[in-house]
């Protein structure tokens, strides 16, 4: 399925929850977020495989399941060996703080998932003490070393890079991919929802590059196979890549192939984009297949070109 923009749409993205076991800083209130879903305005997983299918109709081959925290969520497991069983899907992976992720990568793997994205913002325990706000570091690299040793691979570590915070960082995470077979990627720091964005917080690719380069040497260009919005690089020697994605910097949104549910039911053409269309109203309804698959693809047809405005939703709630 093409969009007005000739981008070939493949690529869901699916938030099975709203809630998380972190209060990461530019993320969520200490507090958390009080208006929480109630349990009945979450989709079913039921209502989510009808969606998928009818988008495997559409062409999507690729799913990435994400939160909040989707490890937080019952019967997760069971959910990715139901996704599994569409032969068109090819590529099933979960984004996850974590924190749960060692108790759960055995089972996630034999259910049918390929890969995990694992957000960690700091390699200091009191750093990332600080960020998360209430995790344990110690929790994260277990379940991310767990996750690579039974196959969910490649592992992929994102890094929000934040001025002030934990820039002090990136040497640390670059020499670690010298001993690691992970993909480490840094992210700028994005204005989303009603976070803590600041201009002095932000940092660029280009910028991190440059303090990367001026303690290791040259980043070499790695030429691979891809969909998502990363550059990447690695070093000489190393074991692992560095992997850059620039959304204020670079113009990232002409490779965009996905749409994202929420878990509510919204589906989403764009991230950087408050305009998203209500499929679970839709389902509930009892509405045929057909004005389903109308709705998904008029939602394709809504993406933009670039990024469009300031999100108001908190990531949490669009899905990470």
């Amino acid at each position: 399925m093409k969009d007005n923009y000739n981008r070939n749409i493949d690529y869901l993205r699916i938030s099975v929850i709203d809630r998380c076991n972190l209060r990461c800083i530019y993320c969520m209130p200490e507090e958390g977020i009080s208006n929480l879903l109630p349990h009945s305005e979450i989709l079913t997983y039921e209502e989510i495989l009808k969606i998928v299918q009818i988008g495997v109709d559409l062409g999507i081959r690729k799913i990435r399941i994400t939160g909040g925290e989707p490890l937080l969520r019952r019967g997760i497991v069971n959910f990715i060996e139901n996704l599994s069983k569409i032969e068109e899907i090819n590529d099933i992976g979960l984004t996850t703080n974590g924190v749960l992720l060692k108790s759960f990568a055995k089972d996630l793997y034999k259910a049918g998932l390929k890969r995990v994205n694992v957000s960690l913002d700091s390699l200091s325990e009191d750093k990332f003490r600080y960020i998360t706000r209430i995790g344990n570091l110690k929790d994260v690299l277990e379940g991310v070393e767990e996750a690579y040793s039974l196959g969910l691979k490649p592992v992929k570590i994102n890094v929000v890079v934040m001025r002030g915070i934990n820039d002090d960082e990136i040497l640390n995470f670059a020499l670690w991919s010298k001993e690691v077979e992970y993909q480490i990627r840094f992210i700028e720091f994005m204005p989303i929802g009603p976070n803590s964005w600041r201009k002095e917080l932000f940092i660029s690719k280009d910028d991190i590059k440059r303090i990367i380069e001026k303690e290791f040497g040259k980043l070499i260009p790695v030429s691979m196979k891809k969909s998502g919005p990363a550059e990447y690089f690695i070093l000489e020697g190393a074991k692992g890549l560095l992997g850059f994605i620039s959304p204020l910097t670079s113009h990232i949104c002409v490779r965009c192939n996905r749409l994202r549910l929420t878990a509510e039911g919204k589906l989403r053409p764009c991230l950087f984009s408050d305009k998203e269309v209500d499929l679970k109203q839709i389902l509930r309804s009892g509405a045929s297949e057909e004005i389903l698959k109308e709705k998904i693809i008029n939602t394709i047809l809504q993406k933009p070109q670039g990024m469009a405005e300031r999100p108001q939703r908190p990531m949490s709630t669009i899905g990470g």
